[in-house]
């Protein structure tokens, strides 16, 4: 008998609330969940309040077999989870010998400081829990179970929780409930619109059936669509590589990719499958794009470097720009461009380059020239294409937007080349 499970993750912490911090965390445990076949019900931040900490315990339970907290373990003042916690299970704290064994390993061993009293209460832990030993930090997680629900409590710094989640919850989830596989396809596009998109395959999404679900994922001039049916056994799992097939088949002229992965990645693929390599000169990006590549584990074996020609003196000087082509047409503009092209591939000797020159805003444009322009080359020593985009939104998105085309630019420049 498959159980359906629905989790709750509550994210503690005042710097959640005032938008100090970015909550990474509850992205990253709904999507480990996921994978193993559980459903995130609801998402919720609390700040540093004892009342709305133990109100969210109670009403995320009520609804959910499993909750996730994160945040409010560390040793200071405002770190209240784990006394609440205690409370809250009926328990008393006891110090749990072997987190104050790792407590002492880390302050004596690789930090050289002295142990404080407050590092040491770090390893006391409600004696009702079930202790989850932290193998990278000083704070333990813990496990309590009540009413049929189950609670888990980790540490809010992101790599402490992954390592947690990895080793240790997510295996004995997986060993304590039966689950069902929650099972996903998703296939990237570019170059068209959502609602375009949705006009398109209007009458194949009304003809899915009721337990298979179609999302439509847009980010910056890309859009996602994502098949997904909540119990997957074999025929519903087939049932879904054949309707995958016919999404494919609808949007063909604008598939990027049919995997889950990124624009980047995609390239990355691509260049490494042609033995291929690449190099930036960026202008207006500062470097982004070279980011964005070199992200990408082993990207040594495609990426070689870059040129942050951000500057018209590094233009001339370092991508061979001529200076009458700056006076005569401007920076940003598609003699420049074309330049730019040129001297990076003679500059990184690489068989692909990629440069950006534009205006990213909020000021610097004119009538000619306006904010959000930028001209976007890609090329190699055979085929050089310049394209001109005018981006509308403010310094960061212009930026991503720059990024996402440039790389989309790359891949189609490719792949009529082989």
């Amino acid at each position: 008998m498959h159980n359906e499970v629905n989790a709750s993750i509550i994210t503690i912490g005042d710097e959640l609330l005032i938008g100090q911090t970015i909550d990474t965390n509850s992205a990253w445990i709904a999507k480990a969940l996921n994978d193993i076949g559980i459903w995130v019900h609801r998402r919720v931040a609390v700040g540093d309040v004892w009342e709305d900490i133990w109100n969210a315990l109670d009403e995320e339970s009520k609804n959910c077999k499993l909750v996730l907290i994160t945040g409010g373990l560390g040793p200071t003042a405002d770190d209240i989870t784990k006394p609440l916690l205690c409370d809250y299970f009926g328990g008393k704290l006891i110090i749990d010998e072997i987190a104050l064994a790792n407590v002492r390993n880390i302050f004596e061993n690789f930090l050289k400081r002295p142990l404080l009293d407050r590092n040491i209460k770090q390893a006391e832990l409600p004696d009702v829990c079930v202790p989850i030993q932290n193998l990278k930090g000083t704070a333990p997680g813990m496990w309590f179970e009540k009413d049929g629900c189950i609670f888990i409590s980790m540490p809010g710094v992101p790599h402490e929780m992954k390592n947690m989640m990895t080793e240790q919850v997510l295996p004995t989830l997986k060993n304590k409930l039966t689950l069902v596989p929650i099972y996903h396809k998703t296939l990237l596009t570019a170059g068209i619109g959502e609602s375009f998109l949705a006009e398109r395959i209007s009458v194949f999404e009304t003809a899915l059936p009721n337990y298979i679900k179609l999302a439509y994922l847009p980010n910056y001039g890309m859009v996602r669509l994502r098949l997904t049916a909540k119990y997957a056994g074999e025929q519903t799992k087939k049932e879904i590589e054949d309707k995958f097939q016919q999404l494919k088949q609808q949007i063909e002229d604008v598939l990027v990719v049919d995997e889950d992965i990124t624009l980047q990645e995609v390239l990355a693929n691509l260049l490494k499958t042609k033995n291929k390599t690449i190099g930036t000169a960026e202008s207006c990006t500062g470097g982004y794009l070279a980011h964005l590549l070199t992200a990408i584990p082993g990207s040594s074996a495609f990426f070689k470097g870059s040129i942050i020609s951000y500057s018209n003196e590094i233009k001339s000087s370092l991508l061979n720009v001529e200076t009458s082509t700056i006076e005569k047409f401007g920076a940003v503009s598609y003699e420049t461009a074309s330049e730019m092209v040129k001297g990076a591939l003679s500059q990184l000797k690489t068989d692909y380059v990629i440069v950006t020159t534009g205006i990213m805003g909020p000021s610097g444009g004119t009538p000619d020239k306006p904010v959000g322009g930028v001209w976007i080359g890609v090329g190699s020593k055979n085929k050089v294409d310049i394209k001109f985009f005018h981006f509308r939104f403010d310094r960061q998105r212009n930026m991503e937007l720059t990024a996402v085309n440039a790389l989309n630019e790359m891949r189609k420049l490719i792949l009529q080349e082989h």
